[in-house]
């Protein structure tokens, strides 16, 4: 590939980075290779989260440079995303936001292996020693079936969207949860006001076996702000 060129991942899969902000779409999402780092507290004030980001982003374009360098092949580093849970669900009812645990991560071309990641990574830390670096590390990711839609507003205005999204569009298409609430932030909160920051929600889903619908109308639905953290 010409170097010149740079691959986009929000070009070239539209279908995971530009869905409609009106209506729910479901879309497989492929195994995806993250440079991620784990973490818990208030994102707006825990400086772990910002000494997570700006790690992220130093190897990341460490990995860039690397590959550039050694491949000829370019790309565009991709945005900040994030995995959310808590150990009590109602953390995310109250917004007691200490309580919360993240990973947040980067995604990496596919066409650097695992020791090309690992190499870069211990690069950027030999050369940065910034906080934050010694926790970065790869992960792979394959959320496969997923349900998402694109949410624009500020991050604390997400809950009615994802209230419809788990009690009116995951019930009624026979969908359940498969894993971690996952956002993608394709805006900068620095430059973009809250009202027009723009973040796909994505939920990771599986059908309902016939036994899971029997056992579930036999107890109370969950609120929709808690089943944010189903596994």
């Amino acid at each position: 590939m010409n170097a010149s060129i740079k691959a986009d991942f929000k070009k070239e899969r539209r279908d995971l980075y530009s869905p409609s902000a009106k209506d729910f779409s479901e879309v497989m999402v492929p195994p995806m290779t993250y440079l991620a780092v784990d973490g818990s507290g208030n994102p707006n004030t825990a400086q772990s989260y910002v000494q997570a980001v700006q790690a992220l982003y130093a190897t990341s374009y460490a990995v860039k440079f690397a590959g550039k360098a050694a491949l000829g092949r370019d790309y565009v580093v991709g945005p900040l995303e994030g995995l959310w849970w808590a150990d009590r669900l109602d953390s995310f009812i109250d917004r007691t936001k200490d309580e919360w645990r993240w990973t947040m991560l980067i995604r990496q071309p596919d066409w650097l292996s695992c020791e090309e990641l690992t190499n870069a990574v211990d690069t950027a830390r030999a050369k940065k020693h910034a906080a934050g670096l010694d926790s970065i590390y790869v992960l792979d990711l394959d959320e496969g079936r997923s349900v998402q839609i694109l949410h624009v507003g500020s991050y604390d205005a997400e809950a009615p969207t994802l209230d419809r999204m788990h009690q009116e569009y995951l019930p009624s298409n026979g969908l359940t949860f498969n894993g971690k609430h996952h956002e993608v932030y394709l805006s900068d909160p620095r430059k973009v006001v809250p009202e027009k920051l723009r973040t796909v929600l994505r939920q990771p889903v599986r059908a309902i076996s016939n036994e899971s619908i029997r056992l579930r109308s036999t107890t109370d639905a969950r609120s929709p702000t808690t089943s944010l953290l189903a596994q």
